[in-house]
């Protein structure tokens, strides 16, 4: 019978199963840059951004796939996690766009998809994006954990800074006067923060490989096209 070493066995499985990871990484990550290249070239230089609009949904839909894909720890406690955030950002834009005393005074159009009390479902999907995304690029950093909930809600709040006149002028969504107001971004800055302390406080694993990318990704084409515009 031919010995084996068993301390060998470890490693190469190791070794095999971060290949793998890789490849899956590498292949989410060309998909994903495939779609924003699209996207940023049909919005950005097309005589009809209306074809390119209708895809909006469908990216969106599949960058969430695919970080919650690299997600580590899918356990009861992180599903509960994203319930409560899809949850609270779509209320929290409900309220706003009833009020206006939140955001300022706002309307949806129709980029987004299907619409119950006036918001499109997929906010609560992009509240949650932003929210993981800025909460786990904030982990990389030292110090307490409240610190790190600042700097993700500054990272979320820049994020919305680029994201603002790319969305009113593709109609995602439109502001009374065509003036995108400082209290939006005051809102943005307390309701992320909120957020963020609340990622603090659960216990799931707090580290995606995709992240990086899809935030910088996602970072570049809003900035993109902002400048294009």
């Amino acid at each position: 019978m031919p010995f084996t070493d068993p301390t060998q066995q470890p490693p190469a499985a190791t070794a095999v199963a971060l290949e793998a990871r890789q490849r899956r990484l590498r292949m989410a990550q060309g998909v994903l840059l495939l779609f924003h290249v699209t996207g940023f070239l049909g919005l950005g230089f097309s005589k009809d951004p209306s074809f390119y609009l209708q895809f909006v949904p469908l990216n969106l839909l599949l960058t969430a796939v695919l970080l919650l894909a690299f997600q580590p720890d899918r356990s009861a406690t992180f599903a509960w996690f994203c319930f409560t955030v899809m949850a609270v950002g779509f209320f929290v834009e409900v309220a706003g766009i009833r009020t206006g005393i939140i955001f300022g005074h706002y309307q949806y159009g129709d980029v987004l998809g299907l619409k119950w009390l006036n918001v499109p479902l997929l906010i609560g999907l992009n509240w949650l994006m932003l929210t993981y995304m800025t909460g786990v690029l904030a982990r990389y950093l030292p110090g307490p954990g409240f610190v790190r909930a600042v700097v993700a809600t500054l990272l979320m709040v820049g994020m919305d800074v680029c994201i603002e006149p790319v969305a009113v002028r593709y109609g995602f969504w439109t502001w009374d006067f065509n003036v995108i107001p400082l209290q939006n971004f005051k809102a943005w800055f307390c309701v992320a923060l909120i957020l963020q302390v609340y990622f603090n406080r659960n216990n799931f694993v707090k580290r995606n490989a995709l992240v990086p990318f899809v935030y910088l990704l996602q970072l570049l084409f809003f900035f993109g096209l902002g400048l294009v515009g």
